[in-house]
């Protein structure tokens, strides 16, 4: 019971620790592009300045400059952003760890899909983050950076199959994360590997009394440039594991595919808008088109065991001890009698269309596959069913209480 209590406060913590960090990645990111893309001709043009800009905010005005390549000489203060990207990443790495790998048996592998030990999930898990790293930094490199329209059509069909591939052995809650993971390491491995030692040949150049060659500039703002557009469709992957109609369907990768396509049109509409140019309304009516596609693709299929299926399936080893512990034959009831309405393959709720966060408690097989979050959730609190509205009386609770402690 307090190893549950305190993994659920972990993951609490790592969760508020990686939403604060990506906020302010996030909001420096787009500051900058709004800056670049902002910037007027420069009246220092001869100095090397390639456009300033003027802005309020707070109550002060702001000068801003920006030099094509760098200033005559290293300024006596330079403040570098680099600690948002890095602390996102490594604090979204130590969720995705307690949510999916240790929780691999709820989260992870779907068994229905694809038969395999939860360790060798892991492995793929782990393994197909840095896998697309590479293969996306090959075609950055491949010469292709001097068609960057072209460039991104291969990223977003690279993406396009690694969410096909991760949909083929994992559960829908873990394609979409993973697949926002795969695109999360991709721009915090720009950061890392790219823009900043890029920044760092600069400063060194200028520290030497040498004149920074300006390819290393070019080569960090096509990086930043893509890490612009994947940032709208990652946040939406991040969120998508609240709604089962975006991640418990059979073409989940699909619209995980739209949804980039949304991102690209959103950020194209503020980034000309940005840029001084026209406003591009246009952009808005294709996203509500992308959108409503996506509405339509969840509605084609559902993921997971069938009724009958559930009912045969084997249970792990885990699922095991909890179905055999003392109580589990009353809990079953309770929870048949207290959630099923709702938590169903076909929810009887008045509105419900499908089962919330995908929690699915019609069979014993079910009841005791989701154990821990019974446990958290109508035992050690009352969070469920929500405002009580099936009546779960105390002694329920208690009785659901007793038996996850029984099965230890």
């Amino acid at each position: 019971m307090l190893m549950t209590i305190f993994l659920d406060w972990l993951e609490l913590a790592v969760r508020w620790t990686h939403v604060i960090t990506a906020i302010a990645w996030i909001g420096s990111s787009f500051y900058f592009i709004a800056l670049d893309l902002g910037l007027r001709p420069a009246r220092d043009a001869d100095k090397g300045v390639g456009g300033e800009a003027w802005q309020v905010h707070g109550g002060g005005f702001y000068f801003i400059q920006k030099y094509l390549v760098s200033p005559a000489r290293m300024p006596d203060e330079l403040t570098w952003f680099k600690w948002e990207s890095y602390a996102t990443w490594l604090s979204g790495a130590a969720l995705l760890m307690l949510v999916y790998w240790v929780g691999g048996e709820m989260y992870l592998v779907d068994q229905h899909k694809m038969e395999m030990p939860l360790w060798l999930g892991i492995v793929i898990s782990a393994a197909s983050l840095t896998v697309g790293w590479l293969v996306y930094d090959r075609l950055c490199k491949s010469g292709l950076a001097e068609k960057p329209t072209l460039l991104m059509v291969l990223l977003f069909l690279l993406l396009m199959a690694m969410g096909w591939g991760y949909n083929q052995i994992f559960t829908g809650r873990a394609v979409m994360l993973h697949l926002g993971a795969f695109t999360a390491t991709i721009m915090t491995a720009n950061v890392f590997f790219i823009i900043m030692p890029n920044q760092r040949i600069v400063v060194a150049d200028l520290i030497a009394g040498r004149t920074p060659d300006a390819k290393y500039g070019k080569i960090a703002k096509l990086r930043s440039t893509h890490n612009n557009y994947l940032t709208l469709p990652v946040i939406f992957l991040m969120l998508s594991n609240h709604y089962p109609l975006a991640f418990a369907s059979d073409y989940n990768w699909l619209v995980a595919g739209l949804v980039f396509l949304m991102g690209v049109t959103i950020r194209h509409f503020f980034n000309t808008h940005h840029a001084h140019g026209p406003y591009l309304w246009w952009t808005w009516l294709v996203t509500a088109l992308l959108f409503l596609a996506a509405i339509w693709l969840s509605t084609l299929g559902t993921e997971g065991w069938t009724y009958e299926e559930a009912e045969a399936r084997a249970m792990s080893a885990q699922e095991e001890r909890f179905a055999s512990a003392e109580g589990f034959s009353e809990v079953t009831d309770i929870v048949m009698g207290r959630c099923s309405m709702c938590h169903a393959r076909e929810p009887g709720w008045e509105g419900m269309v499908s089962p919330p966060k995908g929690v699915i408690l019609e069979t014993p097989a079910d009841i005791a596959h989701w154990a821990h979050r019974i446990y958290q959730q109508a035992g050690l609190t009352d969070a469920m069913p929500p405002a009580n509205v099936s009546w779960m009386e105390p002694a329920e609770r208690a009785a659901i209480r007793a038996w996850f402690d029984e099965a230890g």
